[in-house]
């Protein structure tokens, strides 16, 4: 699919000289691999956000046990 983006001069410059030293002779290929690396890393990331919001209150047996004791204490000295 052909689309049309905006670049700075200086990356259209360098983007060029990486493809012609990979022997192309435009940027297709280097723009594809850089959206695939770019679409991939943000994957990564939502998974690592979504496992660290998994847990989110979420306490081990030895904690849960000395939580109840705490309030158990406190709630036997309310009035």
């Amino acid at each position: 699919m052909r689309t049309t983006i905006e670049m700075k001069p200086e990356h259209r410059a360098r983007i060029l000289e990486l493809a012609a030293s990979c022997g192309e002779k435009g940027f297709s290929t280097l723009v594809t691999e850089a959206l695939e690396l770019y679409l991939e890393s943000q994957k990564g990331r939502t998974n690592a956000i979504r496992s660290a919001l998994a847990l989110k209150g979420s306490m081990s047996a030895t904690e849960a046990a000395g939580l109840a004791e705490r309030t158990a204490s406190i709630r036997a000295n309310w009035r």
